[in-house]
């Protein structure tokens, strides 16, 4: 006989898109911590928070933090988790990941899911027109991580997948590295990860490239 107002507990969890783009959110900007059983998410991004609930099926207060460097307000959700928390702990995601993350067992039916997740948390797209050519508009796609091994992997997933190969940057004095994708390699991953109108993404990123994307047509 359960307990009367208890919570019902998480059944068994399985993979799914959602999920997949949950897993890329906490790899960036999540956080596990040591207790077992509490997981974090911040974002300036209001709509981030809520998109990840409705991911993983939570529905929890939104608060603020100082966060960073410059101690700024910004939003964030925590909530416990027992059997999420395990998840994440079993496709390789850890307490005090940010310099450690490495290779994570992401299905390959889903890792695009995860890749535009990563890519919501902590990636980037930029565009401009190159003056060294007339009429010529380039744009880059960029996954950044404070783990050399993450991005490793990440290129070596992307590699034997769709081909690409991306390069990686450095930024002196920086404790961040950067995989970048150029144009023609971008537009194959862009491609893959906003296979549908419906995924789950951050909408202004989106809305973003895919500007982008209809200026170079133009």
């Amino acid at each position: 006989m359960g307990v009367r107002g208890a919570r019902p507990k998480r059944k068994s969890i399985s993979w799914s898109a959602k999920l997949a783009y949950a897993v890329g959110l906490i790899a960036t900007d999540g956080c596990l911590s040591g207790d077992g059983r509490h997981i974090e998410l911040t974002s300036k991004d209001k709509e981030q928070l809520l998109t990840f609930m409705q991911c993983v099926g939570k529905k929890v207060k939104i608060s603020t933090k100082k966060s960073g460097y410059t101690r700024k307000l910004t939003t964030r959700i925590q909530f416990s988790d027992v059997t999420l928390y395990s998840f994440f702990i079993s496709v390789g995601l850890t307490p005090n990941k940010t310099k450690t993350i490495g290779k994570l067992e992401i299905p390959d039916k889903y890792f695009f899911d995860f890749l535009r997740g990563s890519l919501d948390g902590d990636g980037s797209f930029y565009s401009y027109w190159d003056p060294r050519w007339r009429s010529s508009f380039m744009f880059y796609l960029s996954f950044v991580s404070a783990s050399m091994a993450h991005l490793n992997w990440i290129r070596s997933v992307l590699t034997r997948l769709i081909s690409v190969r991306g390069h990686k940057t450095n930024a002196k004095g920086k404790s961040w590295y950067q995989l970048k994708y150029a144009k023609k390699e971008s537009l194959k991953i862009i491609k893959k990860m906003y296979y549908s109108n419906s995924v789950p993404c951050l909408q202004r990123k989106r809305k973003k490239i895919f500007l982008a994307l209809k200026r170079q047509r133009t």
